[in-house]
């Protein structure tokens, strides 16, 4: 069901954790392009209506990926500790109120489609659409929360394996469903853009029908949800001891978003949808990235609760290594193919050209990024999420939106690009060094077990 992280060389062990994490990304990340694209046959104004509802499902997914790092962090420590039971516990009670908090959140997101997206810039043109796309995206997000906390639950388990299936299965059925419910094939109606959020909730359901089924009748990581309530709240502070800070890490990225949308539709409705092109092929770049720091929790805690500080630092310097290299080969390849990219999801030249300059000047920082993603995820693994927590408020809040207001003033749209480029640089570093210091702090307080 799982692997010990606390033995055996480093590098295949974060090599083999994270490849089939980065298959089931890719999966998922290309069929959420492939998503994009089929909106786009329905013409601009679909567009800039689903690039408008990017900061809103980007902050609900910040909350499900707090949740995540909680459990994965709890779980991984507990793993580490030989403390299964505890593990079982974290697993369910999570898994439980992620749902909880998720839905609240979506229901108060329901009621208040139209005053939040006029906040954000959105047009009356626009409006009908927003509603009639993310009055069903709703109802997926609760099923999300639920789903990716159990999966993150098996990740800490070292189980990247089964997580990366379950990801590509629910990627093929949302893939199969979209071209069907957006333009009414087989008889069904055509449902355009509401048809692109349809199938993300059936997607949803199937995904979390399976993963409880499989969880529990198969590996059986569940603990009984009938328990005393006080043993349930124990296990919510331990989780929330890292998932609140892991929370308002991943929150404050789609706040400055939000606002940078904001800014952005000051320059039209083509830079908007031109920016939601960038967004959604960035993540393509990213699947590495992405991969990498959703193991590097797991590896993190089961090593820091076994003390093997040495394995710490050298997990370390090997991320900061393919984070440089993989970073460089990317910024590269999106100077040569960004601009004919851009061309697969609109026609409009105005759209193609903010997008592949969004491109161009992103991929310059896409390694930092990795970098900050990375030792976000290694404080959390190692149960000290804030050092996490000032980094990315600092990236998004200090640094990009000062930069950014200054970068729209003197060089224009390009300006709010440059900021986010500048941002990433600089607090990947910074944070590659504070873990990096954080460990030796570790291993002074701490006498290490020697492989």
């Amino acid at each position: 069901m799982g692997t010990d992280l606390t033995t055996g060389p480093v590098t295949p062990h974060l090599r083999r954790q994270a490849l089939p994490m980065a298959l089931g990304l890719v999966a998922m990340i290309s069929f959420d392009a492939v998503d994009l694209f089929f909106v786009s046959r329905l013409g601009d104004a679909p567009l800039a209506a689903i690039s408008f509802t990017f900061p809103v499902i980007w902050l609900l997914s910040s909350i499900i990926i707090g949740f995540e790092a909680g459990a994965a962090s709890c779980v991984s420590r507990a793993i580490g500790s030989n403390d299964i039971s505890s593990a079982r516990r974290q697993t369910t009670d999570t898994a439980g109120l992620a749902g909880i908090v998720s839905f609240c959140l979506c229901m108060v997101g329901w009621f208040t489609i139209d005053p939040v997206f006029r906040m954000l810039g959105a047009t009356d043109e626009l409006l009908p659409l927003i509603n009639d796309y993310m009055g069903i995206w709703y109802f997926a997000g609760p099923l999300s929360a639920v789903t990716w906390t159990c999966l993150a639950s098996i990740r800490a388990r070292g189980n990247t394996l089964l997580e990366g299936k379950i990801i590509t299965i629910g990627a093929l059925v949302n893939a199969v469903l979209d071209p069907i419910f957006i333009f009414g094939l087989f008889g069904f109606p055509r449902l355009e853009i509401m048809g692109a959020a349809l199938a993300t909730l059936v997607a949803n359901c199937v995904i979390l029908i399976g993963t409880l089924f499989y969880l529990h009748t198969r590996l059986r990581v569940f603990a009984t949800p009938f328990t005393a309530l006080r043993n349930i709240w124990v296990s919510w502070q331990q989780m929330l001891r890292v998932g609140l800070p892991a929370m308002m890490t991943n929150a404050v990225v789609p706040i400055a978003n939000g606002i940078a949308v904001a800014m952005i539709a000051g320059f039209g409705v083509d830079a908007v949808a031109g920016f939601g092109v960038g967004v959604r092929i960035e993540p393509l770049a990213l699947i590495a990235f992405y991969a990498l720091s959703a193991v590097t929790s797991p590896f993190m805690g089961q090593n820091f609760a076994a003390h093997r500080f040495a394995r710490l630092e050298e997990a370390r310097r090997t991320i900061g290594s393919f984070c440089l290299k993989y970073g460089i080969a990317i910024a590269l390849v999106f100077a040569l193919v960004a601009t004919p990219l851009t061309g697969f999801f609109s026609e409009t030249e105005a759209i193609r050209r903010v997008a592949t300059q969004y491109l161009w000047i992103m991929a310059i920082s896409y390694g930092a990024y990795g970098m900050v993603m990375s030792m976000c995820s290694a404080f959390n693994g190692v149960g000290f999420p804030l050092p996490g927590l000032m980094i990315s408020l600092s990236r998004a809040m200090l640094m990009f939106l000062p930069l950014a207001f200054i970068g729209q003033w003197l060089i224009g749209l390009n300006g709010i690009f440059l900021a986010a480029c500048i941002s990433n640089i600089t607090l990947g570093v910074i944070g590659f060094v504070w873990f990096g210091r954080h460990i030796t702090r570790q291993t002074a307080a701490h006498k290490p077990v020697l492989d």
